[in-house]
């Protein structure tokens, strides 16, 4: 299993909204509302890097009030 951490800026007024779209997604573990140079952040877990990299592509960059994303790859120490 790999994990991933999505940071997420968004449109302003679409926080909530984005917020619950990726609550839906059974590849993100947990997501939170966050202050500062990030809107969001989410835990994504999937099979590989590749995996978590083509979910954000096709699916969180397509949220409505998606601007940008980064991803963090979590490390298996």
């Amino acid at each position: 299993m790999a994990t991933g951490y999505v940071l997420i800026n968004v449109e302003p007024g679409f926080e909530f909204s984005v917020y619950e779209s990726i609550g839906r997604f059974d590849q993100v573990a947990d997501s939170t509302l966050l202050f500062g140079d990030y809107d969001l952040i989410a835990k994504v877990v999937a099979d590989n890097m590749a995996a978590i990299a083509q979910f954000v592509v096709e699916e969180i960059r397509q949220i409505e009030g998606v601007q940008n994303t980064k991803t963090l790859a979590g490390a298996e120490v």
